[in-house]
């Protein structure tokens, strides 16, 4: 496992999220995960 810190820009503005994933991750892979989280933390 490895943590990764990832910026993301959500709803016109910029987001910094922490993720832990596997080793073999592709970026593709942790950009969703990043994404997916900040979505879920700033939703409703």
């Amino acid at each position: 496992m490895k943590e990764i810190t990832v910026t993301i820009d959500y709803d016109g503005m910029k987001y910094q999220t922490n993720i832990i994933t596997n080793k073999e991750a592709r970026d593709e892979e942790i950009m969703k995960q990043a994404e997916d989280q900040v979505r879920k933390q700033w939703a409703g």
